[in-house]
């Protein structure tokens, strides 16, 4: 029996396992000219779905002020326009 991957699935299930849980990435680099380094490079980067993140204490001032924002243009147009993410935390 060979194994088989079916390759359709298999980028949706990774999308929404970090959508879900989150991963982080990190990667050093060093770019050098003749054995001299020149340039460093430390990168770390958070990657999850808005609701995983401000679960996570992440973007808490960003999605505070854009519910802020939705309030207020919901007062001033006189209509509420739908959206799960505002109703979870309002």
């Amino acid at each position: 029996m060979k194994p088989t991957r079916d390759d359709e699935d298999a980028l949706v299930d990774l999308l929404d396992v970090i959508m879900k849980e989150g991963a982080i990435v990190e990667a050093d680099a060093i770019i050098t000219v003749a054995d001299i380094p020149l340039v460093g490079l430390k990168l770390r980067a958070a990657l999850a779905g808005m609701t995983t993140m401000v679960e996570s204490g992440m973007f808490e001032e960003w999605d505070a002020a854009q519910r802020q924002a939705a309030r207020l243009e919901e007062r001033r147009s006189g209509t509420r326009s739908y959206s799960p993410a505002f109703e979870k935390r309002d």
